[in-house]
């Protein structure tokens, strides 16, 4: 006897839609450029969810918010929050209202300043997050993992007002279909011979590393392969001043220090702006050295400013 045909639509779980609603967000995008602004946005309210579950964002008020993060963990080009804050309504997990009722204004910023604009999560979000309390914390991973390196996470959710549950940040979601290569790791820490690529920190406690770790160089979020050419073995600081467009680098493969990094300290002299123009330090004979291709990624989408000229010796 042939069972009856399975309604695949409503056997779907609520959760898994939302998932996948969040990893599709429509963005704009060519040849890997970053455009974060819906990501970003997006995680912000689910921030301002957990600590209020009722209350609105006015443009107005979210506008110095959502621009701070914009400038740090978006890409080195001027942009705007009121783009994200008017189109993120297409995507299905936003609204917005003027004084004037539902409906967005447009993305001009006048426009959403002078109406009084204020947005929100969707109604149906708002009350598929109130019904399964674990779908907040998987829709951020989803956006942690499609949008950031994880040198980055804590720090955006810390800035966006998110608590995760430790489980929550140490698995990639189920919606992000693309797995690391654990073997990664071990490597780039051997081509580079357990060595920081830019100051050559070597540290470890008998025979084990310590504050080394593979650095993507394109991101893996923006198909960034988990080969030796795309990475740097960097100590725990270089990475996430690597990741954060501190550093970079250039031709020849010498590092880039952005000039919009301020640090007067003698530390900061000595483990950041001396080592502008400095060359990386391996990898090994034998090893593929990091590849043009993504360092003009990381140049053009993370990198931050004009580099330093290089300090004298």
């Amino acid at each position: 006897m042939r069972k009856p045909p399975v309604d695949e639509a409503r056997l779907r779980s609520p959760v898994m839609d939302w998932l996948e609603r969040t990893a599709e967000l429509r963005q704009w995008t060519r040849s890997g450029t970053r455009a974060p602004h819906k990501p970003l946005l997006l995680l912000y309210a689910l921030g301002r969810f957990q600590q209020d579950a009722v209350g609105e964002l006015r443009y107005s008020a979210v506008e110095e918010d959502l621009q701070r993060l914009l400038t740090e963990y978006g890409p080195p080009n001027r942009t705007t929050p009121a783009y994200p804050f008017h189109h993120l309504v297409s995507d299905g997990v936003w609204e917005v209202r003027t004084n004037h009722g539902p409906g967005s204004p447009g993305s001009g910023v006048r426009e959403l300043r002078a109406t009084g604009a204020a947005g929100r999560l969707s109604p149906e979000l708002r009350a598929a997050l109130q019904s399964e309390p674990e779908l907040l914390g998987r829709m951020a991973r989803v956006l942690l993992d499609l949008h950031f390196p994880p040198s980055l996470h804590g720090d955006l959710c810390e800035s966006v007002g998110l608590e995760l549950e430790p489980a929550q940040t140490g698995q990639p979601s189920a919606a992000v279909r693309r797995r690391r290569d654990p073997r990664m790791r071990e490597r780039v820490l051997t081509a580079y011979e357990y060595r920081c690529a830019f100051c050559g920190y070597d540290g470890r406690i008998g025979t084990v590393p310590v504050g080394l770790e593979a650095a993507h160089v394109r991101w893996w979020a923006f198909d960034g392969p988990d080969d030796v050419d795309n990475g740097l073995c960097l100590c725990s600081l270089h990475h996430k001043l690597f990741d954060k467009g501190v550093l970079g680098v250039g031709d020849g493969h010498r590092i880039l220090v952005s000039q919009r990094f301020v640090g007067h300290s003698p530390a900061a002299r000595e483990h950041v702006i001396t080592l502008a123009g400095r060359p990386l330090i391996g990898p090994q004979p034998g090893a593929h050295p990091v590849a043009a291709i993504h360092l003009s990624w990381h140049t053009s989408q993370v990198f931050h400013g004009s580099p330093r000229p290089a300090t004298a010796p």
